[in-house]
């Protein structure tokens, strides 16, 4: 999984810049310059996310680039997002996933919940349960 998604950038008829995420249905913002358009982007892409996991249903996957601008999550919330995945492809609910780790179910909640600030390495060790493991690749900006 990698959460770099494209973004279509135009002109907002009023002077600004008009931002849409076409992966995300109604994922959609703006700026007066490019770079503050992509800034909220990055921002509206984590709030969409964040809403799609919430209630509880899928996060599209994005398409290739083809040259495109792209925006990705940030790092907490993508590895959030892969273990929200990889619970859904793997039918693991989140009691089955904590007695694998020897937690109360309160805190798979806490872990799939976008809001808190769950530590990385918990998140890491409950993906290695269900065969994943988290990758970090750094890019030029």
């Amino acid at each position: 999984m990698r959460f770099s998604y494209p973004v279509d950038l135009s002109d907002d008829g009023a002077g600004g810049v008009l931002a849409v995420i076409p992966d995300i249905t109604g994922c959609a913002t703006d700026g007066t310059t490019k770079p503050e358009a992509l800034s909220n982007s990055a921002d509206a892409l984590e709030e969409a996310i964040a809403a799609a996991m919430m209630a509880k249903e899928d996060i599209p996957m994005p398409c290739p680039a083809n040259g495109r601008p792209t925006v990705t999550l940030g790092t907490l919330m993508a590895a959030k997002a892969a273990l929200y995945i990889t619970m859904r492809e793997t039918g693991t609910n989140n009691t089955a996933l904590a007695a694998k780790m020897g937690l109360a179910e309160t805190e798979i909640r806490r872990m799939l919940d976008p809001r808190h600030a769950t530590k990385i390495g918990r998140l890491e060790e409950a993906l290695a349960l269900l065969g994943r493991r988290i990758s970090v690749v750094v890019e030029a900006a």
